[in-house]
C-alpha cells in the first residue's frame, strides 16, 4: 500500500522490535525525484556516461536474448528498509553501481552463465516477463533447495558483505541477491548499457 514517508518511518523504522513477516521496504525507488534536496547530496561517477564493453554472449543462457538496454541518462534509485528486508535473486537490464550509504548488506552475485541453474520464472499470468527473477529463495532451507531445485545448489558464486560508504560494480546480466544486515540506506546508479 502506498502510505507516507513518515508513516514509513514510524511503522518500520522507529520501532525497538520489527516482526520480520511485516517488513517495509522502500525498494528501487526514484526517492530523488519526490525530495529533491537529496539529489544534492548523490554525485554520479563520470564512468557512468561511457559505454563498458559489449556483454558476452557465449553458451546457451544468453542465447536468442536482446542486447542489453540502453540509457540516454544514468538511472537513481534508493532502497531504504530494516535489517531483513531482500531483493530476491534477479538479474537486470543495466549495469549497476550499488552504493552503500548506511548499513550493511549481505551480496550473492552469479555470473550469467550460471542461469540455467538459477531456475529463471518465465511469462507470469497476464503476459508478465519474468525471466529476470529466480523461483530460487537463495537462503531457504537446504531440504527445500535439494528438492525442488536440485542444480542450484552446483550453481558458484561469490559473496560479499557491502558497508557503509562502499560500492559494488554489477554488469549486466549477473544474478544478485540482496539482504539487508541492518538498518539500510542504499543508491543504486544503473548505467548506459
Amino acid at each position: 500500500s502506498i502510505i507516507t514517508f513518515k508513516d514509513f518511518m514510524q511503522r518500520y523504522m522507529m520501532q525497538d522490535v520489527v516482526d520480520p513477516d511485516k517488513l517495509g521496504y522502500l525498494a528501487q525507488h526514484d526517492l530523488f525525484a519526490q525530495i529533491p534536496s537529496l539529489r544534492n547530496d548523490i554525485a554520479i561517477p563520470d564512468y557512468c556516461y561511457t559505454l563498458p564493453p559489449p556483454l558476452k554472449t557465449s553458451g546457451s543462457t544468453n542465447a536468442g536474448k536482446s542486447p542489453p538496454l540502453q540509457l540516454d541518462e544514468p538511472l537513481l534509485n534508493a532502497w531504504f528498509g530494516p535489517a531483513g528486508t531482500v531483493s530476491p535473486l534477479h538479474t537486470d537490464p543495466y549495469h549497476n553501481i550499488l552504493c552503500q550509504v548506511v548499513g550493511k548488506k549481505y551480496i550473492r552475485l552469479y555470473s550469467p552463465d550460471q542461469a540455467d541453474k538459477l531456475y529463471p520464472k518465465g511469462i507470469e499470468g497476464g503476459g508478465v516477463d519474468m525471466s529476470n527473477t529466480s523461483e530460487v529463495d537463495a537462503e531457504a532451507a537446504l531440504d527445500k533447495i535439494e528438492t525442488d531445485y536440485p542444480l542450484f545448489r552446483q550453481a558458484e558464486y561469490v559473496e560479499t558483505i557491502l558497508a557503509e560508504g562502499e560500492c559494488l560494480y554489477i554488469p549486466v546480466g549477473w544474478w544478485h541477491y540482496v539482504r539487508s544486515l541492518s538498518v539500510s540506506f542504499s543508491t543504486a546508479v544503473e548505467a548506459k548499457g
